[in-house]
C-alpha cells in the first residue's frame, strides 16, 4: 500500500486553495517522489522544485519521480516549465534517473517540454504514461513510500 504525506503541515495544506501535492520517499530503493492532485499551478511547481533542491542532500535519492497521474488541470505556463528545466537539476548526479508520469496529453506535452529543455543537464529524464512504466524503468516492483 502506498502512503502519501502533504509537503507542508496539515494546517498549511488546508489553507491552500489549489492542488495538494505530496512528497514521499522509498528508503529501500531510494526514490524521491512528488505527486500532484487536482489543479497544478506555477506556484505549485516552483514550491515542489524548491523543496527538492533544499532536501535532496539529506535524502540522497538514487532516482526521482514527478507524478501527474491524479492531476486534473494544467494551470501552469509553458514558460514555468522552461524556466524550471533551465535551473540547476534537483539531483546533481546526471546518472540518476528522473521519471515524469504524465497520463494525459496536456501533462505529457508539458513534461516533454521540460525533458527537451533540460535534456543536457538531465540525460536520464524520461516521460511515461503510467506508474507501472515508471517503476519498470527503475527496476522496482513494489515501492514502499513513506512521508517526507
Amino acid at each position: 500500500m502506498l502512503r502519501y504525506a502533504p509537503l507542508f503541515s496539515v494546517r498549511n495544506w488546508r489553507l491552500r486553495s489549489q492542488v495538494p501535492y505530496w512528497i514521499d520517499f522509498d528508503a529501500v530503493n531510494r526514490i524521491l517522489r512528488s505527486r500532484f492532485i487536482g489543479r497544478v499551478t506555477d506556484d505549485d511547481l516552483r514550491e515542489v522544485y524548491r523543496f527538492g533542491q533544499e532536501h535532496v542532500a539529506q535524502l540522497d535519492p538514487l532516482s526521482g519521480i514527478t507524478d501527474f497521474s491524479e492531476a486534473t488541470a494544467v494551470a501552469f505556463s509553458p514558460q514555468t516549465m522552461r524556466d524550471l528545466a533551465r535551473t540547476k537539476p534537483i539531483m546533481a548526479d546526471k546518472s540518476r534517473p528522473v521519471i515524469f508520469i504524465a497520463p494525459t496529453p496536456e501533462f505529457f506535452g508539458m513534461a516533454r517540454m521540460f525533458e527537451l529543455e533540460g535534456g543536457e543537464t538531465r540525460p536520464n529524464l524520461r516521460v511515461v504514461h503510467t506508474a507501472t512504466e515508471a517503476y519498470r524503468a527503475l527496476n522496482v516492483s513494489d515501492p514502499q513510500f513513506s512521508p517526507v
